[in-house]
């Protein structure tokens, strides 16, 4: 797989996490592959979905 960007914030996030003993998760909600020209029709529904899914399954 290639890595074409990752965000400093979410570097920052692990960073912070890694320093204070506790363990981090970046969920990502894919809007936009410039790479391939693949660009999300609805972008606000595809973060809500991803948070709907991850909190799924995170909260029992």
């Amino acid at each position: 797989k290639k890595i074409t960007n990752l965000e400093m914030e979410t570097s920052a996030i692990f960073g912070l996490s890694k320093m204070l003993g506790h363990k981090a998760l970046s969920v990502n909600a894919i809007i936009a592959n410039r790479a391939t020209g693949n660009f999300t029709k609805d972008g606000a529904k595809a973060v809500d979905n991803t948070i709907r899914y991850t909190l799924e399954k995170l909260v029992p």
